[in-house]
């Protein structure tokens, strides 16, 4: 496990939505400079958060600087209106590192940086809205993987239509992509192979049933895929099912299954998930959608060729006096398997704690690479 590790969250989300308010009215004894500069910020939202993060493995020893990083980050999101219908969306990220670079790295490869990770205008017209500029992307199989100090994020052109009853449709078009940790570092995908890459999708939510599909064509990995998942909660139980078909240019394609019940026990809710991977790895966009994907490992790279690799993994999730707790325990084929626990505490509505702990034990069968622990402390204040 190493904190450079990187990769290629039903609809393409319309990037990062910031939590605004009414203006208070003005009492009559305020004076009048007040009401001005009120009125001059009533069509804009400012929000964010402060965090800080530390990251430590048993690469060396559990906390052993040789084996940790410790940052901190402060996370600014801005919307401003500039009429009912369009907006501009901001989300600057500024971090600095607290421990020495080598031998284990800094957070997003720098020491001491900052970036816009959204940066785009959001337009409504009707049934229709369209995002334009740096986004998140929220699809099964191509979108934004939060982790660490911020989540993945895109360049790209967003449609969404709301036009018939309980289906949304989706399509978008990515020219540059920064991967998780990956600083400032946006890659332009548009110089790689033919440089095209899209989804289009539809998704459908009414009642208890939910289902998408979706179509990726992406040139940056050369492959395209047909995604498709349906899901209905009876009440006490719910199941859903995907599938995901990737047709690569080169090489044996992939076919990905997977299923998963959830219900709720007293206070537990609990899910049992198996997938199935099929010749080669599915292909997936920085976000593998898979149900059995874990904290550290990707359900849709378990694969070997001409062969099935079957995946499962069970999970349990409670709250309890204001804690909540999740484990799961995950085994894919004869690759290895994950033990994730994480933990969260809402000191005060503004204040969080978290704590993430994971062993993996990578080729169980051959003992290649023995199990790797690993822990992850967070704080973060909201304002």
């Amino acid at each position: 496990m190493k904190l450079t590790k990187l990769s290629l969250v039903a609809a393409l989300a319309v990037s990062s939505a910031f939590a605004g308010g009414d203006i208070a009215p003005v009492e009559p004894v305020v004076e009048a400079p007040v009401v001005e500069a009120a009125a001059c910020n009533a069509n804009t939202t400012v929000s964010g958060k402060a965090q800080a993060y530390y990251y430590t493995t048993d690469g060396v020893d559990l906390f052993d600087t040789d084996s940790s990083a410790f940052a901190t980050a402060v996370t600014l999101d801005v919307k401003h209106n500039f009429t009912d219908n369009i907006a501009a969306n901001f989300t600057a990220v500024g971090y600095t590192n607290l421990m020495s670079e080598k031998p284990f790295g800094y957070f997003e490869g720098k020491e001491t940086g900052a970036y816009l990770n959204v940066a785009n205008i959001t337009a409504t017209f009707g049934d229709t809205t369209f995002v334009l500029g740096r986004q998140l992307i929220d699809s099964p199989m191509f979108g934004s993987w939060d982790w660490l100090l911020a989540p993945s994020s895109y360049e790209a052109y967003t449609v969404v239509n709301s036009t018939i009853p309980n289906v949304t449709l989706v399509g978008t078009y990515v020219t540059k992509f920064r991967p998780v940790n990956a600083g400032d570092n946006f890659v332009d995908l548009t110089d790689i192979n033919d440089g095209n890459n899209y989804a289009l999708g539809a998704v459908y939510g009414a009642d208890a049933l939910s289902a998408s599909v979706w179509y990726y064509g992406i040139d940056a990995g050369d492959y395209t895929q047909v995604y498709v998942d349906a899901g209905y909660n009876f009440g006490t139980v719910s199941i859903a099912a995907q599938y995901a078909a990737t047709d690569y240019a080169v090489g044996l394609d992939s076919d990905a299954y997977a299923a998963k019940v959830s219900t709720k026990v007293a206070n537990f809710d609990l899910t049992a998930a198996v997938s199935n991977v099929t010749d080669a790895a599915a292909g997936f966009v920085s976000r593998d959608g898979l149900y059995t994907s874990s904290w550290n490992y990707f359900a849709s790279a378990a694969a070997e060729a001409n062969k099935d690799t079957l995946s499962w993994k069970l999970d349990a999730s409670t709250e309890l006096s204001g804690l909540n707790a999740e484990v799961s325990y995950a085994a894919y084929g004869d690759e290895g398997s994950e033990l994730d626990v994480i933990l969260g505490y809402d000191v005060t509505k503004c204040i969080n704690l978290a704590a993430i702990y994971t062993s993996t034990d990578y080729d169980v069968n051959t003992d290649v690479l023995d199990a790797e622990d690993a822990l992850e402390f967070i704080a973060t204040y909201k304002f």
